[in-house]
């Protein structure tokens, strides 16, 4: 340490030692996060602030990240300024790309073993893309790729966070957990009642909990936040996914 400290110009100052040992140290801790994406565009992949804000938090809490998307053909594809179906076919791991900035791989080769945590942004390419929930509701099935991929992270302990209508997934893959979609009968929050009411057919039980906030189920190391689902400032948005992601850390 001595020596360090007294070598001329070169000089490193007690300050700087320390600077350098909490980067090395963080580095050797930090949590290696999988985020699943569906596309690109809220109304037929991935929400883009949603991952946007992911990201971001994931980035402040100092994980490593790896993005993966299913390599497949999208439901179907949106006109975003018309909000109408269009005839033009896409394939949901190229539309993911658009997101990951070009830093995208097939969802067949993540390895559990090389995460800690997963987390899966909504937008209605959860409900299209990863399962069929926005036109088969409770009776969905979900894709067999996203179906393993989960499995194997719950099946290994370890934490699973979603946002907005993604955690119906959970709901379908995990009987018996819990999640939150939002308020229930309440007017900021315009499709969580009845999307709660068919989560709670499932047999899962659905938790009440504002945009602010995240619920944990202990349980099952699932961490959920209803992000668009609810009609709120898009900082409240960003807010409330970045409580989850701090979860899904804790948890990982």
């Amino acid at each position: 340490m001595l020596t360090l400290l007294h070598c001329g110009r070169n000089v490193l100052t007690f300050r700087t030692i320390q600077t350098i040992n909490k980067s090395y140290y963080s580095s050797q801790m930090a949590k290696r996060v999988a985020v699943v994406l569906a596309g690109c565009g809220v109304y037929d992949g991935t929400e883009i602030h949603e991952a946007s804000a992911v990201l971001v938090h994931l980035s402040r809490g100092g994980a490593t990240v790896n993005m993966f998307a299913p390599n497949m053909e999208q439901m179907h594809v949106v006109n975003h300024l018309k909000g109408e179906p269009s005839e033009e076919k896409r394939n949901v791991l190229v539309e993911s790309a658009r997101l990951a900035r070009g830093n995208v791989q097939d969802l067949s080769k993540l390895s559990v073993k090389d995460h800690d945590a997963i987390i899966i942004p909504g937008g209605f390419g959860a409900a299209k893309n990863l399962c069929t929930w926005a036109v088969k509701g409770k009776d969905c099935s979900v894709n067999e790729e996203v179906k393993a991929v989960l499995q194997a992270f719950h099946g290994e302990g370890k934490a699973i966070g979603l946002c907005c209508i993604s955690p119906v997934i959970a709901a379908k893959v995990f009987p018996g957990c819990e999640v939150t979609v939002g308020i229930e009968k309440d007017d900021k929050y315009p499709n969580t009642t009845d999307t709660a009411a068919a989560i709670t057919e499932l047999g899962c039980k659905h938790v009440n909990k504002s945009v602010s906030e995240s619920h944990v189920d202990e349980k099952n190391k699932l961490v959920t936040t209803s992000a668009f689902m609810c009609e709120a400032p898009i900082h409240e948005i960003f807010d409330g996914i970045g409580t989850m992601v701090q979860d899904v850390l804790k948890l990982a």
